[in-house]
């Protein structure tokens, strides 16, 4: 950015200044939070299976490792995870940050609702969108037909390409960006693209040279975590991917469920971590160089009407993006849901009442019931350790607050495979026999749920200017008073978000939860998967409503969630 873009960007890009540490105690007591959950409920399970890897016999047999390093086939793998993910990153942003934009700075008819069905597609079970993209993009779907008559050729089967991979990736990830990157540009004071205006800067100039240097952090710290769930994908790559195409996560999977060769397993999960690792420390780094101390506002000061063509054009051009890739795959699900053999109705949903016409332990609505309680608990534990986690981080320095971040990340780049065997084998002996207890699962939920409360709330506890603070303790304010008075109105509606992320991944969280969930207690993901593995159009069609039903509550807390507004900061 040249000197005039640093003008008109200014207060606001002034490099962040040494944040004052945290009281010894203060900082123990907040950091004993989190590292005690990641303990507990992360360290040792994977711990636990690496160990039952490496040493099956009782013994060290480290040879596994050359083994796998010298074998092409494997290190293919570990290439094809990489370079997927990175595109798929890539296509994420370009269509995800353009939407981001127009619903943080634009207000229409309609805003606070898609910006909570925005989150749906992120929470529904891979294998079911999976199975809609396989009707969409075979050769009878609606996609494929139409682009082979465009070309002049026979309808195009899609299925079992990286198109599919990618298109699916990208429609499962754009939410995480546009809450991530969108949440903290709600919170920019709009004053500073007024102030730029004054100055002759255009929209797009004012963009590029006083927004996007704010918004960097947050979006270092979306693409951190799509990256990591594409790095990590499973259901996506399994079943839409074919045999063709295998990341580490599907590898893992076939080495241990197929092959029973869990040495390899081991081997490949271990590379996971510290291939994760490290991505983690670098991306860390970039996220806080490029933190900027910013005045924050309440984020209803920020949308407005567009007032010209182009802007006007950029909002429907984004939002019709959207549509297409997201109302296509779920318009597919809530059609399947109310088609029966007898024609349009609500059939397959009365049947969730009936337990004598489903095929679980418990009737299919039970399914429901378990999954907004567990999701509760769970997001109530996910707040609470993420923002103990985020307030360490934010308030710390240099490589312990890097290497933190990064601990916290992990939970996303490692195998659910792992984590829910891992729940299995290591917490079966008291004090910490816990596989038959129902705390099992909100605590596996919460464990996914966390890195997502720190991503959101991270961003902006670096963007607070620490002259509020400053200013706070000269007129005799204890930390705890600033921390009331200044940071928590600041952050309150990044803790709304956080939540309403949490409890969203929570309702859909299944890599885990199948490992650990009881039979009479199903959550609604592993009820949709059990009842897909049954044939019979009866139980499709109870997934398929199961499925509508998961999208309706997400939507719903969501959109309550939203709502949610922390009073404004006197200025």
């Amino acid at each position: 950015m040249d000197r005039r873009g640093a003008a008109l960007s200014a207060p606001a890009t002034r490099q962040r200044s040494p944040t004052p540490r945290l009281g010894i105690a203060v900082s123990l007591g907040l950091a004993a939070i989190p590292l005690a959950f990641l303990a507990v409920f992360f360290v040792l399970p994977v711990a636990s299976i690496i160990d039952l890897g490496l040493r099956p016999d009782g013994t060290w047999e480290l040879g596994v490792v050359g083994d796998v390093l010298g074998d092409p086939a494997l290190r293919g793998v570990v290439w094809f995870t990489a370079w997927q993910a990175v595109v798929s990153t890539a296509l994420t942003l370009a269509v995800a940050l353009p939407v981001s934009y127009a619903l943080a700075r634009f207000e229409f008819r309609g805003r606070r609702l898609l910006q909570a069905a925005i989150m749906v597609p992120f929470v529904l079970p891979t294998v079911v969108v999976a199975t809609a993209f396989l009707a969409l993009l075979g050769p009878a779907g609606p996609v494929s037909g139409p682009l082979g008559s465009l070309f002049g050729s026979a309808p195009l089967d899609l299925r079992h390409t990286l198109t599919a991979i990618f298109i699916a990736h990208v429609f499962f990830n754009v939410s995480v960006v546009v809450r991530v990157v969108g949440g903290l540009l709600e919170q920019l004071d709009p004053r500073l693209e007024d102030a730029a205006a004054s100055l002759g800067a255009g929209r797009a100039r004012t963009a590029w040279e006083v927004l996007w240097p704010l918004a960097r952090p947050a979006v270092w710290s979306a693409a951190g975590i799509v990256f990591l769930f594409t790095f990590t994908s499973f259901g996506v790559v399994l079943i839409l991917g074919g045999p063709r195409y295998a990341t580490l996560e599907v590898e893992i999977h076939r080495q241990t469920a197929l092959l029973l060769d869990l040495p390899v397993a081991g081997v490949l999960a271990l590379i996971q971590l510290v291939l994760v690792a490290g991505l983690l420390a670098f991306g860390a780094r970039r996220q806080q160089s490029a933190a900027v101390q910013q005045p924050l506002t309440a984020p209803s000061g920020a949308a407005r009407r567009p007032d010209t063509w182009p802007e006007r054009l950029f909002l429907t051009g984004s939002l019709g993006a959207l549509a297409l890739l997201l109302g296509a795959p779920l318009a597919t699900l809530i059609s399947r849901s109310l088609r029966t053999p007898d024609g349009w109705g609500l059939g397959w949903y009365r049947m969730l009442f009936d337990e004598q016409a489903s095929v679980l332990s418990v009737a299919g609505i039970e399914a429901v019931e378990n999954s907004l309680r567990f999701a509760v608990v769970a997001t109530v534990v996910a707040v609470l350790v993420g923002a103990s986690a985020a307030v360490v981080v934010a308030r710390g320095r240099g490589v312990v607050s890097r290497s933190f971040d990064v601990l916290l990340l992990l939970p996303l780049g490692v195998s659910a495979v792992t984590v829910g065997f891992g729940f299995l084998i290591s917490l079966d002996t008291p004090p910490l026999d816990l596989r038959n207890s129902w705390i099992l699962v909100p605590m596996a939920q919460a464990l996914v749920a966390v890195p997502f409360v720190v991503r959101v709330i991270l961003p902006v506890l670096w963007s607070i200017d620490e002259r509020l603070r400053e200013a706070a303790g000269v007129l005799g304010a204890s930390p705890a008073r600033v921390w009331r008075e200044v940071d928590l109105p600041l952050v309150a509606r990044a803790i709304g978000v956080a939540a309403g992320f949490a409890f969203a991944v929570s309702l859909g969280e299944f890599g885990a939860t199948v490992f650990i969930a009881r039979a009479d207690t199903p959550t609604v993901p592993v009820a949709i998967v059990r009842l897909l593995g049954r044939p019979g159009p009866a139980n499709i069609g109870q997934a398929m409503a199961l499925s509508t039903i998961l999208m309706v509550l997400t939507t719903a807390s969501l959109l309550a969630i939203s709502r949610l507004r922390p009073r404004a900061v006197p200025r």
